[in-house]
This record gives C-alpha cells, structure tokens and sequence, in this order.
C-alpha cells in the first residue's frame, strides 16, 4: 500500500540562508503520528540492524502510534542517550533508513525524524534507572559524541566519572564542527546538562597529556580510561599559497564561528573574514557545513568545488539538497593547484585543476584523473579547506602502553574498544579516522561494556 514519506518541516531556504536558524523545525505531533503509521512492523526488522547502536525502532515508533510518546524515548534511551543529536545528524539514509523495507518500493520511513521530535521532549523521558555506586573511578579524555556515550553508561552502570575536555564547553565536534543551523548548542548542553545531574563530572580546559599522563591519572585513583579525542589535526591540500591570509581549514573555520561566536563579531571578540567570493574544496558534511556557514555570513558566491561528482560525495543528501536550495553552486571534477595571492597579500583566487573519472579505486569510487591543460582560476577573498582529518597528535602524548599504528590512531579492539594497554580503552575517531556521531557513540557504547566486564568481572 502505498503512503507518500511526511515531508520535513523546513524553513525557507531563502530566509534561513540569512542566519543561523534551524532548517529543520521538526515533526508536529500531528506529523510524527502519520509518519508512525507508515511503519509495516516488519517481523524481521532490518532497520534495527542498520542502526549502530541498535535501537529498537519498531517498538518506539509503534509506541508513538499509542501516543506514548514518553515510553518511546525511554525505549531509544535504553540503547541510546543523545537521541535529539542523533535525530539531526545522523545518516540514516545509509544506516536505520537505508535498511527499511518501505523504501525497496517507495520511501523509508522517516526514521530520524521520529527520532528527533522524541529527543526534544527529553522531559517525557523517565529518569534513568542507576546502578548503585561501585567504588571504581573511570576518566574520560574528550567529550565528544564517544567520550559522552560512553560517560553516561559508566555512570549508568554505578562509576564514578570524570571527563576530562580541553575546550572550555562540553560536546567536542558536536559543538565546534557542526553548524548552528544543523544543531543548536542549546540541544547539547541539554545532553551534557544531563550527564551531570546523573553525576558525571566535567573537567573543562583539561588537555590530558599536557596537564595530566595516563600514569599521572592512574596515580590520581582512577582504575581505567577511556581515551575519545577525535580526530581534529586538519590535512593538508600541500598546493602552493596554502598559508595565505584568508585560506582556512574548515575545522578552524567552523570552530571561530560554531564556539567561538566569530558570526557575532564585535559583540565577541573572535574575528573571521566575511568573504563575498567562497570557495570551499571537499564533498563531506563538514565541507558542506562550511559552505552553508560561509553563505550565512554574507558571501554572495558560495562554491562547493569537489574533485569527483555530486554522485560521489560523502556528504549526507539532506546536505547537498539544502546547501543548493540555499543557493550554493557545486562545482564538479576540480583540484586545486596554487592559491594566488592579491595585492594586498591575502588570496584573491585559486588555479583548479579540471578531472575527469577514470577506473575505480580503493573505495570502490571512480579515481579523478587530470585532463591536460585544463587549468582554471576562480576567484575568491576566502577559500577553506575540507578535505578531512588525521590523528590527534595528544593520543601520542596521553601515555601508557598503547600502541599508534603508522597514522598515529590508537590501536584498540574493535568489539571491546580496549587498547595494548589494558587499563586503557579508546574509540571514536581517534581510533577509526573520521567517521560518523553515531557510529563514535557506538564505540563508546561497547567501551563501557567492556570497561564494566574488566573492572567488576560482570
């Protein structure tokens, strides 16, 4: 039977490309239980295993269609704590969603969507059931999606938990990298706020290996850490005019203006360049998050510019579909070569080289090959790169006995998430390279099951 997918519900693209709003404004009631009604209940639901953390879906959305709403969120929270982070940032297209039988012949149901409208009615939620305390000390190294997963099950599970966060706020990459306008810091603090009042202590401005070892924290009471610093060092693009005045990396980029407030200048102290002409050079989310935050400051030509086609970009589809509502121009099959430099030294273009698709590669995507001689240059006054992420190199400096492989990740299990050192345990990106919020918060997950298994033999 066919029943046409609710739509979301967003704001127009042309007002909200002129500030930092929310596009989307999230289910009504009214569409969360139409929406619910899609949902075949499938005897074996495949939706389920599509879902990292394994959440049972078919019982929260059937609990919707009850009115249930806050038995439903406790149903998500069993097996997952951040369900209104998730709800927005997910990609479910590849994970609970790709995998709903409706969508083999129409469109899957909105899974993510329900998701959210439960996640922002955390006061429906029941109080989380608590273990009594253990007596064990866990710390955590970063409060990312991994670090805060794998604080709150700790705590859950009757730890006494510290986590330790260089920044000055909680949320790690949940704050810094993504866009006010794919996830307010309101929804994180939110899920930090309740962190704490399930006794989780947070450390701020805390960078572990500079102010504390992993000897140095042992030494200090605690019997196990767990290590989730992400992956935040930026690669390089080595073209030459990189280090020129106004060419950003995105991670610096987006945290000027996602943490530091650098949209809000002079009322904050942190300055960036309003650029008019953008080009921004990757195909991810966080390219598009950049591009999308560059059009919300002003600029009037917003370029996404990608060395393959929109087809291979790594970027969720929502992402591509809101950046060219908003008026981004994508900009396919080119590399850059040189950044060039004005007058007054800062850049004010850059040489792309033009490619076209040859064989695939390792990915299984089709390898972009130079065409000789089609050398272009476009002009821009800021340029950000967004091209991905290595190690943090403060995995090297934290201690113990683990091992780095040749990249400078943390070498750790990948069903337990323990380390060569067995008093440590490490996930997230800083064990897997960039990934997704979801699959980092699997990793805690497991990890604090195996921290759990290791320190009370359960």
């Amino acid at each position: 039977m066919k029943s046409p997918r609710t739509p979301d519900n967003e704001e127009p693209a042309a007002e909200r490309a002129c500030d930092f709003r929310p596009v989307d404004k999230g289910f009504t009631e009214e569409m969360a239980l139409a929406e619910a009604e899609r949902c075949l209940n499938c005897k074996k639901p495949f939706c389920v295993e599509g879902c990292p953390v394994n959440i049972n879906i078919p019982r929260f959305i059937e609990q919707i269609r009850a009115k249930d709403f806050g038995g439903a969120l406790d149903t998500i929270r069993e097996d997952s704590m951040l369900p209104a982070i998730c709800g927005r940032v997910c990609p479910q297209e590849n994970q609970c969603e790709g995998k709903c039988i409706r969508g083999k012949k129409s469109e899957p149901v909105a899974i993510g969507q329900l998701e959210r409208f439960l996640g922002d009615r955390p006061e429906l939620a029941s109080t989380p059931k608590m273990a009594p305390k253990n007596g064990k000390k866990v710390a955590v190294v970063g409060s990312g999606p991994s670090g805060i997963t794998c604080a709150g099950e700790l705590a859950r599970n009757g730890f006494d938990v510290t986590v330790f966060e260089a920044f000055f706020t909680g949320g790690g990459v949940l704050v810094y990298g993504i866009p006010e306008f794919r996830l307010p810091k309101a929804v994180v603090k939110r899920e930090i706020d309740g962190l704490e009042d399930m006794g989780v202590k947070f450390e701020y401005n805390s960078v572990v290996g500079n102010m504390a070892t992993a000897e140095e924290l042992f030494e200090q009471g605690f019997d196990a850490i767990y290590v989730a610093t992400g992956a935040g060092l930026p690669k390089f693009l080595n073209v030459p005019g990189e280090n020129l005045p106004n060419v950003f990396f995105a991670n610096e980029y987006l945290t000027r203006v996602n943490l530091m407030k650098a949209n809000k200048f002079p009322e904050y102290d942190t300055p960036t360049k309003h650029g008019k002409n953008v080009v921004v050079f990757g195909g991810g989310n966080v390219a598009m998050g950049a591009v999308r935050t560059a059009k919300r400051l002003g600029a009037e030509h917003a370029i996404i510019a990608y060395r393959r086609t929109e087809d291979e970009m790594p970027c969720r589809r929502a992402e591509l579909h809101h950046a060219k509502a908003e008026g981004v121009e994508v900009l396919p099959l080119v590399s850059p070569l040189e950044f060039v430099a004005g007058e007054d030294g800062s850049v004010c273009a850059v040489k792309v080289q033009k490619m076209e698709l040859g064989e695939p590669d390792e990915s299984g995507r089709r390898r972009p090959v130079p065409i000789e001689g089609a050398i272009e240059e476009i002009p821009c006054d800021v340029a950000i790169s967004a091209i991905g992420t290595n190690a943090n190199p403060f995995a090297k400096k934290i201690g113990g006995k683990m091992e780095l492989n040749k990249w400078g990740y943390i070498v750790a299990d990948e069903e337990t998430g323990q380390t060569t050192d067995p008093r440590i345990w490490a996930g997230g990106d800083i064990v897997t390279g960039a990934a997704t919020v979801i699959l980092a918060m699997g990793a805690g997950k497991k990890a604090a099951a195996s921290i759990t298994k290791s320190l009370l033999g359960e």
